[in-house]
């Protein structure tokens, strides 16, 4: 059966097409009668608003895009809830692509989103994303955009992050005052600012303490579970002494835990080891993993109303600002 349309109403009811979209998105010019008859109509024929229709008429939707690395992760899954969080309770839906750490997908990612007409864009970007030319094309073509966790400082948009390295160093000077002093550094990639500036925290704690490890005991890879792993089998193979580990975050922490535990080595009387996110697995390991807890749906929320709030306010200047949330330490028995 085909679809009933808003001119099937308008036919119906002997009103315009004109006042029967008015009716339905209650427009104040048209009276309340006019209103129930036609939603009335619109309930029976079970009729269902075109939003594509409509986005080609405004140019934009209440949609927003959201591009995450990937949704399996635990940080991202728990920023995309505050997201939807706010765009549920302002009458906005969103759409969720994934980037799977790729530059390439991530900019067809951002053409699709463009293409649907989105009314403003949330993004994480991914770990090989040295170029923001691809946002730059969203801000001039005037659709709000905003950062969290991972930015392009080449795009002059507004961002949700942390102190990452205030949080790396003070995870390690925590090693430190543990009495910790062979300690290893499992470092997410070089380009990817969020590790760079928690290996600038690293650096630092472990300066200030005068331990002078350099480079020695830095160990590059990716950010998941294989590259904890790997880093730490490099580590037994070649018999290179540490006693603990700062990983770059908490999927690296918990390949390493895997590894170290297949050796025979106990958490954290032979290594200790601490993370970064607070991913719920670092409650389940055995012993409990500490790790810096960043705020995930917080950011979300704050990234959803910092949007919101550009989309709302057009006519505005909207300059871009950076909100700097909170994170802490979460102290458990893993180091």
């Amino acid at each position: 059966m085909k679809p009933k349309t808003l001119s099937d109403i308008a036919k119906e009811l002997n009103l315009s097409p004109s006042t029967v979209s008015r009716a339905l998105n209650n427009h104040p010019d048209i009276n309340q009668n006019t209103k129930e008859l036609v939603n009335n109509l619109a309930r029976e024929i079970g009729f269902m608003p075109n939003p594509i229709a409509r986005s080609l008429r405004k140019n934009s939707t209440s949609t927003i895009g959201v591009i995450v690395p990937e949704i399996k992760h635990d940080f991202f899954a728990s920023a995309i809830s505050g997201i939807e969080e706010i765009a549920y309770h302002s009458g906005y839906t969103i759409i969720v692509c994934q980037s799977n750490e790729s530059y390439e997908r991530e900019v067809i990612n951002t053409k699709a989103l463009i293409n649907h007409r989105v009314a403003g864009m949330i993004v994480s970007i991914s770990q090989a994303t040295q170029n923001g030319e691809h946002f730059n094309e969203l801000i001039r073509r005037g659709i709000p955009l905003i950062f969290f966790d991972r930015v392009c400082r080449d795009v002059n948009a507004g961002k949700v992050i942390i102190d990452d390295k205030k949080s790396a160093y003070n995870a390690v000077s925590y090693l430190i005052d543990k009495g910790y002093k062979r300690i290893a550094h499992f470092a997410g990639p070089e380009t990817l600012e969020i590790c760079s500036l928690r290996q600038s925290g690293y650096f630092e704690a472990c300066r200030d303490a005068n331990l002078g490890l350099g480079e020695s005991l830095i160990f590059y890879g990716g950010l998941h579970e294989n590259d904890g792993y790997a880093s730490m089998e490099k580590i037994l193979k070649e018999n290179i002494h540490i006693d603990s580990i700062f990983a770059v975050n908490d999927p690296v922490a918990v390949g390493a835990f895997q590894k170290i535990r297949e050796a025979g080595l106990k958490i954290p009387d032979d290594i200790g080891i601490i993370g970064f996110s607070n991913n719920n697995i670092t409650n389940l390991v055995d012993p409990p993993l500490t790790t810096v807890n960043q705020p995930s749906f917080e950011m979300g929320k704050k990234a959803a109303e910092m949007l919101l709030g550009i989309i709302n306010n057009p006519g505005g200047k909207n300059e871009p600002v950076t909100q700097i949330l909170d994170a802490e330490l979460i102290i458990r028995r893993s180091a």
